[in-house]
């Protein structure tokens, strides 16, 4: 009799907090933010020394989120500590009734609670706390879901951190990973920094689609019905070199410059038998059209009233023959400042690629740089994707160089320098946006850019006369310093979600396609950067040293180089910005 009472019924699962990393005190470890709106701070925080702060950022609602393994036909108890205006707290898949709380008090922390019941066959939920669109960012911390422990006696036990984890690069856009197997553990997850978790079930994994000349850190978590590991310690690998298309000839490390060709200014007129062989790339500054929407392209030599040491047509063509039997590239740039195109019909489009291609053809030039600034780009009300762009100035311009790329085959160099306003902007804004309203010029170079990917030789954004920008980070960045270099050209190598849409992401550009663009003196341009902050940015993007506070999401040796504008205005300045080029890539 004693033995069969001792028997009894079997005992119930204890209650605990089966969150984990709640108080954000290992970093983001165990969540997930939706388009990176994810970052841990260190102060204000509730509780430890961390806290989660994200930011909403154009239709992304800075969700961070985690799967937990709970008990089916259970009763949980979710709680957070919150701060700022609209911040909400929830539980989804819970085979019942989906739960969620939220306060629109901004100030002091306060405590969010809700409570929900498990499905009779329910054994993981996904907890989530996130903002609302428009709105700044916000704070949470000590994250807890209480409630019956699925692990608890008789129950599995959460897996140890993987050990062993080597990676090992196999071609210009892969890596193999391999680690020991955990006991118990019937899943594996690859993290990497700025990708999407990699799901597995054997201790190994193929990652593809990298980047050429890319240095990547890995790290693996196990999981199993009890819940998900920490991370092993990290395992890195650089990817090769690879080939490219758009051109090619260029110098692994090249220094791309502007020559005012067509007009005189403050800094004087460079013949071009006079520019330095520092120089690698040339622009021809500039091609401009005959009217905003004609497409008619015409460039002309400065005139001698303008520019009184102007070589003549013939010493200019002699000159562009022999930077090129030096193994310079001579490209035309189209646009400027003040040379607003608009390929608003199929009739400017034609008349611009016949245009273009007398001027590249009477002066045996390289390429083409697209410079189009100003309202020579925006996006049509509606067009929201630009995987397939719907507005005739965009689809036209598109097509226009596609066209040029045939003619001239594959040696037929193709640069751009956007500012980025039309492009990191994009990551926050795109166009009109899905309701109007805003500028419909943000991010209008994106579709552009996508649409060429595989012909574009050189994308140099202007990292100068520009407003602040946020970076992968969230954070807001501004010019002058090497910060905001290393966030905009971190954005262009990792690849961000165009508006917040996660289901949009604009991808990563190789690092051969990528090249800084500076202004070379402080008479230059707004946003002047010292060659002492030049130099740490270059550090920090192709050696991972010098990065300050910005952590970037990979190393990029293989970093084309350096546009500037201009050639002129760096010898207005004694020569120091290719100067400092010269010494840091050993010209």
């Amino acid at each position: 009799m004693a033995g069969f009472l001792a028997a009894g019924p079997p005992a119930a699962a204890a209650d605990a907090d089966l969150v984990r990393n709640g108080g954000f005190e290992a970093g983001l470890d165990g969540w997930s933010c939706s388009g990176g709106s994810g970052t841990i701070v260190t102060t204000p925080v509730h509780g430890g020394s961390s806290a989660l702060r994200a930011t909403p950022a154009g239709q992304d609602n800075a969700r961070c989120s985690q799967t937990v393994t709970v008990a089916p036909d259970s009763t949980y108890t979710l709680g957070a500590w919150v701060q700022g205006a609209y911040v909400y707290l929830g539980a989804s898949g819970t085979g019942t009734t989906d739960v969620s709380t939220w306060t629109q008090t901004p100030g002091a922390w306060k405590q969010l609670t809700t409570t929900f019941r498990t499905g009779p066959s329910t054994t993981s939920v996904t907890v989530h706390t996130h903002g609302w669109y428009g709105q700044p960012a916000h704070l949470t911390d000590d994250l807890t879901l209480v409630g019956p422990d699925p692990g608890g006696p008789g129950g599995p036990q959460l897996p140890a951190a993987p050990t062993g984890l080597t990676a090992s690069a196999t071609s210009s856009t892969s890596v193999a990973l391999t680690w020991s197997a955990v006991p118990g553990a019937t899943s594996y997850t690859v993290h990497r920094d700025g990708a999407a978790p990699l799901s597995v079930t054997s201790a190994s994994a193929a990652v593809t689609g990298l980047t050429a000349a890319t240095t990547y850190t890995f790290r693996v978590s196990a999981a199993n019905a009890a819940g998900t590991s920490p991370q092993s310690a990290p395992a890195t690998a650089t990817t090769p070199g690879g080939g490219g298309g758009g051109g090619g000839g260029l110098p692994a490390h090249a220094l791309v410059g502007y020559l005012h060709a067509s007009f005189a200014n403050g800094s004087g007129y460079v013949r071009m038998a006079d520019v330095p062989a520092s120089w690698d790339v040339i622009n021809l500054a500039f091609g401009e059209p005959t009217s905003v929407t004609s497409g008619d392209i015409r460039f002309r030599l400065c005139p001698v009233a303008e520019c009184p040491n102007v070589e003549s047509e013939a010493e200019f063509k002699a000159a562009v023959k022999a930077k090129q039997a030096a193994g310079k590239k001579v490209l035309i740039s189209i646009g400027g400042q003040n040379g607003q195109v608009q390929l608003a019909s199929t009739a400017a489009r034609d008349t611009f690629v016949s245009s273009v291609s007398k001027i590249i053809d009477e002066y045996g030039l390289d390429g083409l740089d697209i410079d189009f600034e100003g309202h020579s780009l925006s996006l049509a009300t509606g067009d929201t994707d630009f995987r397939a762009p719907t507005t005739p100035v965009i689809v036209n311009l598109v097509s226009a160089v596609k066209t040029l790329k045939a003619k001239y085959g594959p040696g037929f160099v193709l640069t751009m320098a956007p500012e980025t306003f039309f492009v990191q902007l994009g990551y926050q804004y795109y166009g009109s946006g899905p309701w109007g309203g805003q500028d419909q010029r943000a991010g209008a170079y994106l579709p552009v850019i996508h649409a060429l990917r595989d012909d574009l030789t050189l994308l140099h954004v202007q990292d100068y006369n520009s407003g602040s920008i946020m970076g992968l980070d969230n954070q807001y960045h501004s010019m002058g310093g090497a910060d905001f270099h290393i966030a905009m050209t971190d954005m262009l190598l990792t690849g961000f979600p165009v508006a917040g849409n996660t289901a949009r992401v604009f991808p990563a550009l190789r690092p051969d396609q990528v090249a800084i663009g500076l202004p070379a003196t402080t008479d230059a341009g707004n946003g002047h950067t010292s060659p002492t902050e030049v130099t740490k940015a270059l550090n920090c993007l192709t050696k991972k040293t010098d990065c300050g506070t910005y952590r970037t999401h990979g190393t990029w040796p293989g970093l084309r180089g350096l546009m500037t504008w201009s050639i002129n205005w760096d010898r207005f300045g004694g020569w120091e910005f290719s100067r400092n080029f010269d010494a840091y890539f050993g010209g």
